[in-house]
Parts: C-alpha cells; structure tokens; sequence
C-alpha cells in the first residue's frame, strides 16, 4: 500500500516533466513578445500566478521582474531555493493572495494550467483585470474539455473523478473558453488547449 502511495505522488511530477517537454514550442511562441509589454520604464513587471515549479521562467526575458502568487506557501521555499537556476530575472517577491498586489500595477499576468483548478474563473479573472496596467496582457495556456461527440470526451469524463484526486483539484472536463470569452478583453482562442495574450 505505501509502494502505491509513492507511486501515485510521482504521477503528477511524471506528467508534468512530460507536459513542459512537449509545450515548450508552444511557450516560446506565445512568450516571445513579452519584452514589448514593458511599462514607460522599459523594464517588465510580470505576476504568474500558480508558479508551481518554476517551468515557465526560462522563458521570460531577462531583466524581468517576477512576482508569483500561490496558495500553497510550500512554494515559496522552493522559489528561493532554485532562484540560482533563474538568474536572468529579478524574483520580487511571493504572495498567498492576489490582494497583495498593488491595482494597475503589473505589466504581465501569466497563468499556464491552473483556471482548471480554481474554485472561481470569473474571480480570477476580476483579479487578473485589477492588477494588470492599462494595455497590459494576460498571458495563458490551459487545457480544456474536448469536443462532446469526440472519444476524448469521453475519456475525459471517466478520469475526470480520479484526476481531480491526483492532480490536485484539476478539472479535465471545465469549458474555460466560455468564461474567457466573455471577459472585457481583446483576443482570439485556440483549443482543446487554449492559449493566448489578451490586452487590457
């Protein structure tokens, strides 16, 4: 029972190297213009929001200012630990809360797999709005449900009570777009997974 246990823990981990592997392009696609977005001082302030294990830092552009926001404080050490591996960037500071950060204060907000967890997207998103400048962006990529006619619906379905256990909280099933859609931004949408920089 406890050989299980380990097992079931490292599935996360497992799926996440993989994951990052096979987004990476995609990632430095949708990153690639975020040196543009810097405020009248050139220099970009970015909020990531769910920072988990630091996989999108590679692809900020140096000279950045980070500050992550997450629920889970255990994060924090973890960010201060693995900072070395980061040096291309200026880590501010780690928040529990949105609230802490300053209205109209960030040029960048970046959320890549977490609207799939959160208890409220439309929250969220008010809090993204908040904290963002005037012209600043929202950068994100999620997974979302697949087409109901489609077998991966279908399987998405049957995992769906499992993979909430594991991954924590995850939803394979949430229809995000539908309440990105009606959110007072300026964008277009790609899914099953749906990706996408949306300005202010």
């Amino acid at each position: 029972m406890k050989l299980l246990a380990v097992h079931i823990l490292a599935l996360p981990v497992y799926f996440t190297v993989i994951y990052n592997k096979q987004m990476a392009g995609r990632k430095r696609e949708l990153f690639s213009n975020l040196q543009e977005l810097g405020g009248p001082s050139g220099k970009l302030s970015l909020l990531e929001v769910g920072c988990g294990t630091r996989a999108n830092f590679k692809f900020y552009p140096s000279g950045c200012t980070v500050t992550c926001v997450d629920l889970n404080p255990n994060f924090k050490k973890f960010l201060f630990k693995s900072s070395a591996k980061s040096r291309h960037l200026q880590f501010e500071r780690f928040v529990l809360d949105m609230h802490q950060v300053a209205d109209g204060s960030v040029d960048v907000v970046v959320c890549t797999l977490v609207l799939c967890s959160v208890e409220s997207l439309e929250q969220i998103l008010r809090e993204v709005l908040q904290v963002l400048r005037p012209r600043g962006a929202f950068y994100f990529i999620e997974h979302v449900a697949a087409d109901h006619s489609t077998w991966n619906y279908f399987w998405q379905q049957v995992l769906d009570p499992v993979w909430y256990l594991v991954f924590d909280g995850c939803n394979l099933t949430r229809k995000s777009w539908k309440v990105l859609e009606q959110a007072p931004l300026s964008w277009a949408l790609v899914w099953p997974h749906i990706y996408g920089h949306p300005v202010k």
